[in-house]
């Protein structure tokens, strides 16, 4: 009898125990990584692939500890749109029971083609932070509410970014801005600037060669002084796109650096305030 007690007091607590555990979540971004934080707080365990500001997000590698990673997430967040198609391949590759993808361009209608960098889009972190917490609350329903307190208090956290970008719209909505990559495009749309040298951006993204003319476009917006601002992108360094810097810097034009990785030691909310502090400041003609 007191070893049949034994045994189901073991059972139960091996359950209990097994059910303590952290939810582990992959991200292969880590300001999705953040954002998972922020939601699942201590009941999760999160790990971001891409981390590091210097890299160039485009010429990733996965390798095999990401793979580890991957065979033992409950949950995996990425972007999706065709920025991160190592990912793809990879959970299509390995099949877990029970795992979950989150995928960042179908909550927000996006494809292979539209512009990938949704997590300047204001309207992605929000679908994000509400389909994770659904996806928690399902593999942990003891938690449910307090993955939407969590939830609910991230939501409150945006507050002052969508405020920063309503006085910006207000202040700034036509003035007329240039950048080397479509980093910063959604949320120049969410302040109505008029980006122009589009077709410069997205060859510098592709890693091809822009035009003759569309070099020597870019450069007369920056000569004349066209464009208010320069918007850089900091974590791609090649001849062409610091020559244009160059030339910003020599007319008078201010460069305000943009990135594809959440900078360390900041949060996602941090980071975005961060640059439209500093768009603020070369739209007013100083340099941030």
């Amino acid at each position: 009898m007191y070893r049949s007690l034994f045994t189901v007091l073991t059972i139960l607590l091996s359950a209990a125990a097994a059910q303590a555990e952290p939810i582990a979540i992959v991200a292969a971004e880590n300001f999705y990584g953040d954002v998972a934080g922020q939601v699942g707080g201590p009941d999760v365990a999160v790990t971001s692939i891409l981390t590091n500001p210097d890299q160039d997000p485009h010429l990733f590698e996965a390798s095999a500890s990401t793979a580890r990673s991957l065979a033992t997430a409950k949950i995996v967040i990425f972007n999706g749109a065709d920025y991160d198609p190592w990912m793809s391949k990879m959970l299509a590759a390995s099949h877990a029971p029970g795992r979950v993808a989150i995928e960042a361009a179908l909550l927000v209608g996006k494809r292979a083609g539209d512009n990938p960098h949704l997590w300047y889009d204001p309207k992605t972190m929000p679908a994000v932070a509400k389909a994770l917490a659904a996806q928690l609350a399902k593999l942990d329903p003891g938690h449910a509410s307090e993955y939407e307190t969590r939830r609910g208090a991230f939501e409150a956290s945006l507050k002052p970014l969508d405020d920063k970008i309503a006085a910006l719209r207000q202040q700034y909505a036509g003035a007329t801005v240039t950048a080397t990559e479509p980093v910063f495009g959604y949320m120049a749309e969410a302040i109505k600037l008029k980006v122009r040298n589009p077709r410069f951006q997205l060859a510098i993204m592709n890693n091809t060669e822009p035009s003759a003319s569309e070099i020597a476009a870019f450069q007369k917006d920056l000569r004349t002084r066209a464009v208010k601002v320069l918007l850089y992108n900091n974590q791609t360094s090649e001849e062409l796109t610091e020559k244009m810097r160059a030339i910003a810097k020599e007319s008078g034009v201010p460069v305000v650096g943009v990135s594809e990785t959440e900078p360390a030691g900041k949060t996602f909310q941090d980071w975005m305030l961060s640059q439209l502090v500093a768009l603020e400041t070369g739209l007013a003609g100083k340099q941030p």
